[in-house]
């Protein structure tokens, strides 16, 4: 095994850093550069008028997904060392919910929401001040919600290991519901360019 670099001490924490920022830049450029700056085209994801969102985040995911499985099943990457955040699956289900009105009335996420802010957007300022009062009441509440937002502890948890099924039917299912998911989304776009009489943008 070779990977993750850094489990296996290939450069030090420091170094990481600077990877890991170097990296985020690279990728709010590639959000700017695909659009994901703009709220208008954000948001019309939530009215099947431009599906951009579900078509790049879907095919990043299956990226990266067929990419880590086939590493791994040449010996390059041990899986095992890929870290996961621990599942909490109420608090979890509801934290997503609350993100997702947020996402839907804003017309941003969190990140790019930042590449939005950078390129000097107003909308995307106010949207951020937005979020950091909102951490600020969250840290505020959190001593009479921490019950909750530790409940339902499952650890770490992937699909193959909760469903007893093997990394490379996951896989193939997901990429069958990838496919599914992009010929919905061209389905549904073109459906409302019908009824709207409009081009997506």
């Amino acid at each position: 095994m070779n990977a993750p670099l850094f489990k296996f001490e290939y450069f030090s924490t420091d170094v990481s850093l600077i990877i890991a920022f170097a990296i985020g830049i690279a990728f709010g450029i590639a959000l700017e550069k695909g659009g994901f700056g703009r709220a208008t085209i954000l948001a019309s994801q939530f009215y099947f008028t431009n599906m951009r969102v579900l078509k790049v985040m879907f095919t990043a995911i299956v990226t990266a997904m067929l990419g880590l499985y086939f590493l791994s099943v040449i010996g390059f990457v041990d899986l095992s060392l890929v870290y996961l955040t621990q599942t909490n699956m109420l608090p979890m289900i509801v934290g997503g919910l609350v993100a997702g009105v947020g996402f839907v009335i804003g017309g941003y996420c969190p990140g790019t929401s930042m590449v939005a802010v950078a390129t000097g957007k107003i909308d995307a300022v106010v949207y951020v001040l937005g979020m950091i009062f909102g951490i600020f009441v969250f840290g505020e509440m959190f001593p009479s919600i921490e019950n909750f937002f530790n409940s339902g502890f499952m650890g770490s948890v992937t699909i193959p290991s909760y469903f007893n099924l093997s990394y490379g039917l996951v896989v193939f299912l997901v990429v069958l519901m990838a496919l599914g998911a992009f010929t919905a989304a061209e389905w549904g776009e073109k459906k409302m360019a019908a009824k709207t009489g409009k081009e997506k943008l």
